[in-house]
């Protein structure tokens, strides 16, 4: 074999350690690279697309052709409510309790008593409850950031005040508070006319989040402060299963409570165990709502989003 020939093949060798393969030259020709057309470079690019289910090119099949024509009538048909969920969005009950007020025969739609629980309310439909004429209420959600020395009732027969003294003339709808607040707590309370979520919200299983500032009478010790984290105590109905509790400002006295329990007066009831009295009391979170921007004694609608946050994101 001729020297020339070995050192060819030794350069191609070292050429393919160094750089790798050679890639495949592609549309070569005798006198360089043929320039692609732009028709040619559409063509391939219309080629491609087309292996893509969801590619605009493509055109729709036949079931994508019927989604579309169901979608637009859908969107055309007028939205019906089934007949529970219309009795709870008149401010009547929550949607189960309605579902009790038809299994009793106190409901009636267009003077016949009905006791069909899937039944869908039509457009003109007439629907009552003991005679009354039941109308869909506009949903309103409206928070207070309640002072000291109101209660937690629609109304008192001493002459008290209550929380409705402050939002009663909020609205024209009729609202409730969601859950209470004993006179002497302060901070958040929530009303709102939306039966099914008050049910939820207010339910002592307690899925709501709360936050309490709490002040005592004197300084808590080490040991109760631990049995209360360790959680090894029970009150006369059973155990508290709080989330969090802290010292606040390195002061003793001052704590920070956070529980989803809906249990009457927990937070005092807890502390009065270990011998403590609860000087002062303030809800500074409500299912993720705060007091931001919201001075004592002040009320505000809820925005979208935390209307979005308190349905379907709540703790």
């Amino acid at each position: 074999m001729k020297p020339g020939k070995n050192n060819a093949r030794n350069n191609k060798r070292n050429s393919f350690k160094k750089n790798g393969p050679k890639a495949p030259a592609r549309g070569r020709k005798k006198g360089g690279f043929k320039k692609e057309t732009s028709e040619e470079k559409a063509g391939k690019e219309q080629k491609f697309t087309r292996r893509h289910r969801n590619s605009p090119v493509t055109a729709p099949t036949y079931s994508e052709k019927v989604f579309k024509k169901e979608k637009t009538e859908k969107s055309d048909a007028p939205k019906l409510f089934r007949l529970n969920r219309f009795i709870a969005n008149a401010g009547v009950c929550s949607r189960r309790e309605a579902d009790e007020l038809i299994a009793k025969g106190e409901i009636k739609v267009n003077g016949e008593v009905k006791k069909e629980m899937g039944y869908k309310v039509q457009p003109g439909d007439k629907v009552y409850h003991k005679g009354k004429l039941l109308r869909r209420e506009k949903m309103v959600y409206l928070l207070l950031n309640k002072p000291k020395g109101f209660i937690t009732t629609l109304e008192d027969t001493h002459g008290r005040k209550t929380v409705m003294d402050l939002v009663g003339k909020a609205c024209e709808e009729r609202i409730y508070p969601v859950g209470r607040l004993d006179r002497d707590t302060t901070g958040l309370l929530l009303f709102t006319n939306d039966g099914e979520l008050t049910k939820k919200m207010a339910h002592p299983s307690g899925q709501t989040q709360k936050i309490y500032h709490v002040e005592l009478n004197r300084a808590i010790s080490e040991d109760d402060f631990d049995t209360i984290v360790n959680k090894k105590f029970e009150l006369e109905d059973g155990a508290v299963d709080l989330d969090g509790i802290n010292i606040l400002h390195n002061d003793r006295k001052k704590l920070g409570v956070e529980l989803h329990s809906g249990r009457n007066r927990i937070v005092r009831r807890m502390f009065e165990h270990f011998n403590y009295e609860v000087v002062k009391l303030d809800r500074t979170v409500f299912a993720g709502l705060t007091k931001i921007d919201l001075p004592r004694g002040k009320w505000r609608f809820l925005s979208e989003r935390e209307l979005i946050k308190i349905k379907h994101f709540q703790k």
